[in-house]
């Protein structure tokens, strides 16, 4: 569980994951945190955000004409940008042809 260790006045001065007996045994004021856990990212949020690393990652490559490899890192990037719109998103990930 999560407890806000409050001081006298009542502020929060720490917030803390912890069972009841330890807070109780340590703290003299606290109260249970009742903010929401965050949730974890969907796949889907995940994905995007793989997605989103590998079009960061291949930007200097798109924008320099001799780079070598660009065409198949263009291609890559395409496939990158189509990927959400496919039955395969976000199960199989687009890969890098050599």
């Amino acid at each position: 569980m999560r407890y806000n260790i409050l001081d006298v006045d009542g502020n929060v001065l720490n917030t803390i994951n912890s069972s009841a007996e330890f807070v109780e045994a340590n703290f003299e004021r606290y109260e249970l945190d009742v903010q929401p856990t965050p949730a974890e990212p969907s796949a889907e949020e995940e994905a995007r955000e793989w997605r989103n690393g590998e079009l960061s990652s291949t930007d200097q490559a798109a924008q320099t004409p001799d780079w070598p490899n660009r065409d198949n890192i263009l291609t890559y990037r395409t496939a990158l940008r189509d990927w959400p719109a496919t039955s395969d998103f976000p199960n199989t990930r687009p890969t890098l042809g050599s």
